[in-house]
């Protein structure tokens, strides 16, 4: 199992502009959640640290696929009482419609940058191999702010503020599929939180689809014809 350090950021943190200033004050770890979920939003959380923030990170923080629902919802106070700030952004299914995938997490990151205030924020650990936070010619909806950005493939396992980030956006987005599942019934989405689980698909195929799916994706056994007029 790969487990995360704080090698990366305070490698960030550490580096001096050529007046032996420190380039950036602050780095901020970023991760998406409920990318490849054919319902509900597509959530972004941002974990920022400095060089203030403690060496030793919460005990057990990990990539939050690794870990069982109830370590993540334990892990959250921890990390959020570690790093300087901690906040999360969602953009609905609907918003997805409208503008892509690309940008519902782009809207999902400004809004959780929003969240920060001023932090002199100087560069953005992404996870994953795909810079969709500045995508360029890309402007449909909110767009997060012109920063530096370093692609961390794997960040959300080696790179703690990363997996701070995929941890608290993980809880967050969970919590609204289960909130949707008490407000629309028969697709599983308290187990499933909007992945295409045969027990979502058999939903699909009993109700049709729902207003927090995501019409403009291919949805399992739901015909394009049947989705016309509904975008």
């Amino acid at each position: 199992m790969i487990l995360p350090d704080r090698e990366i950021e305070k490698r960030l943190l550490a580096q001096l502009n050529p007046s032996g200033a420190t380039t950036f004050q602050l780095v901020a770890g970023v991760d998406e959640v409920g990318r490849g979920a054919i319902a509900g939003p597509v959530s972004v959380g941002i974990c920022v640290v400095g060089m203030e923030t403690a060496d030793e990170f919460p005990t057990g923080l990990r990539d939050s696929k690794l870990l069982s629902p109830a370590a993540r919802e334990r892990l959250v106070d921890p990390v959020q009482q570690w790093a300087v700030a901690c906040t999360v952004g969602h953009a609905s299914a609907a918003e997805i419609d409208a503008w892509g995938i690309l940008g519902g997490l782009r809207a999902a990151a400004a809004r959780a940058y929003a969240q920060l205030g001023d932090l002199p924020i100087g560069v953005v650990l992404l996870d994953g191999v795909h810079n969709w936070w500045e995508t360029p010619l890309f402007s449909a909806g909110p767009t997060p702010p012109n920063l530096p950005v370093q692609l961390e493939r794997k960040g959300d396992a080696r790179c703690a503020v990363i997996a701070g980030a995929s941890v608290v956006a993980k809880v967050a987005r969970d919590s609204l599929m289960v909130q949707l599942a008490d407000q629309i019934t028969g697709y599983d989405w308290e187990s499933n939180k909007g992945y295409a689980s045969a027990a979502h698909v058999a939903g699909l195929a009993k109700l049709g689809v729902s207003s927090q799916h995501r019409k403009s994706w291919k949805l399992p056994g739901i015909s394009p014809d049947t989705l016309q007029g509904k975008l």
